[in-house]
């Protein structure tokens, strides 16, 4: 759909170009749309209206799979009582855009609504995820759209997420984890721009036993493509992308070499006195966004201070589906992303999620006219996260049942697809002429490092701000995209029909 987002004219993605950009189109077309499936979003809080999510539906045709439906719950464990239903929080708005997307990617399931009211001791989320996990019939897929820091989560929460998912897998749920929205630092926390607090990841995303989910941004505006993959509107069910899109890491920052090669005036180098983040060309581009990976620094020990690594921190150890993976690092910790899709919220390159979401309070507005305008409209690992909770809901029922923790397929499948060289043909760069088989888009171009202001993991050789680095001595950017598996957005995009396919052909 084209409309405008940030002021600017802006393409904007909805369930049909969704579909078509991933692979879930023959799927549908041959029944399997997720049907007899459950995808859990916990939350907490409830919808601000669930007229929202009807409303969605609606005005993007999901509604004629009529065995899509929305259920409430507060759960319980089995045999306990349901956790304290929490009303509507200043979470709202993330509850709306997971069920939507949920919705959008698995249109004939029941997209199930988890949630708990937070205690003085307890997380609302933490507590939806326990109890589904504990109940009497757990469902086959949850997605987590919510994290914290691993250094300030703690060793001991650290160890309780990672036993609660390694639980879920024993019981045959897959989990579906947002790395966040920060780069790869994601303790920071201040809106001031500029992290200061160096590299660090989710604790709640890390543990092996639970999908990471980071983010990807198209890039047909920076190659000056958008008439190749997208057409003008053309009415309900505002349906206007051609083919696959071409991906790269998504990443607003100045310290994006490729907002500093396309926006620039001057220098295109990110950091420097001169450079372009200490630009006036720059200066819009300072504030932090993007999707979230890099190594477990802190997943036990302790840290000499809150936000950053360091201390008696030790990683999480690395998982053997990552061990000898093209493009993994031999850094011995758990890595993440392990897959990413697109995530972008439309501030560098034009390109957004539709969402209906009217609580003005919250920044939303009504859900008429163009779904290209809404003021809801968003981006965020958020939404790349119940999109691929969904998808996998779609390929349990391709296959026949619940698959349980997904990874070991999905690296399995990826390296028979890269190799040891990577596959050329499966590159997201080709866009719309990538291989007709591939199961994952290689995301090999683009980074997502942030800019800085301190001295932590910051390359700054002057100026205010430098470029998040794994060396603040050298300009490493944290972190690029490139062949097979990378710190930026993991395996890749994926093609929902393909690894449908490849996951039954293999036997695994």
């Amino acid at each position: 759909m084209t409309g405008t987002c940030f002021s600017q004219p802006c393409y904007v993605v909805g369930p049909g170009d969704l579909a078509t950009i991933y692979g879930l189109t023959p799927l549908f077309k041959a029944g399997y749309r997720g049907t007899g499936q459950v995808i859990a979003a916990v939350e907490d809080t409830n919808l601000y209206a669930n007229s929202d999510w009807t409303t969605f539906r609606a005005t993007f045709g999901l509604n004629v799979y009529r065995s899509g439906n929305l259920q409430i719950v507060h759960p319980a464990p089995s045999g306990g009582s349901a956790c304290g239903n929490p009303g509507v929080t200043g979470d709202d708005g993330e509850a709306v855009l997971d069920v939507e997307w949920a919705s959008a990617a698995a249109p004939a399931a029941t997209i199930e609504l988890a949630s708990c009211r937070n205690t003085a001791t307890s997380d609302g989320v933490y507590m939806a995820i326990q109890n589904l996990i504990n109940s009497a019939s757990p469902p086959p897929v949850i997605s987590v759209s919510y994290g914290l820091c691993e250094v300030n989560n703690g060793a001991a929460e650290n160890a309780a997420f990672n036993k609660m998912y390694q639980l879920a897998a024993s019981r045959g749920i897959s989990v579906f984890v947002a790395t966040g929205d920060n780069g790869a630092t994601d303790c920071y926390s201040s809106s001031t721009p500029g992290t200061t607090v160096g590299i660090g990841i989710s604790g709640w995303a890390v543990s092996q036993y639970s999908v990471a989910v980071g983010g990807t941004d198209f890039r047909d505006t920076f190659d000056g493509k958008n008439g190749t993959y997208w057409t003008g509107n053309a009415g309900a069910p505002w349906s206007t992308a051609k083919s696959y899109v071409p991906e790269m890491p998504w990443n607003d920052t100045c310290a994006n070499q490729m907002i500093a090669s396309y926006y620039s005036t001057g220098s295109t180098v990110p950091y420097g006195a001169g450079g372009f983040c200490n630009s006036s060309d720059g200066a819009s581009f300072v504030a932090l966004g993007g999707g979230e990976g890099g190594p477990s620094g802190c997943y036990s020990g302790t840290s000499f201070q809150a936000d950053i690594v360091g201390g008696s921190c030790k990683g999480y150890p690395k998982p053997a589906f990552q061990k000898g993976f093209l493009g993994v690092p031999n850094d011995g910790v758990r890595d993440v992303p392990d897959v990413s899709l697109f995530a972008s919220d439309g501030s560098a390159w034009s390109h957004n999620y539709a969402t209906c979401y009217t609580d003005q309070a919250g920044g939303g507005g009504p859900c008429t006219g163009n779904p290209a305008n809404w003021a809801g409209n968003a981006g965020g690992t958020s939404y790349a996260t119940p999109i691929m909770a969904a998808i996998q809901a779609v390929i349990d029922q391709y296959l026949g049942g619940r698959q349980g923790n997904p990874l070991s397929v999905y690296y399995a499948l990826a390296k028979a697809e890269y190799g040891t060289g990577g596959n050329a043909g499966c590159s997201a760069d080709k866009g719309n002429a990538i291989g007709a088989n591939c199961a994952f888009h290689d995301i090999v171009s683009g980074d997502m490092a942030q800019d800085c202001r301190g001295t932590i993991d910051c390359y700054r050789p002057s100026g205010t701000y430098g470029v998040l680095s794994s060396s603040s001595a050298a300009y490493q950017p944290a972190y690029k995209a490139g062949v097979g598996y990378d710190l930026a957005t993991g395996l890749g995009s994926v093609n929902a029909y393909n690894l449908a396919r490849a996951w039954k052909n293999s036997g695994l």
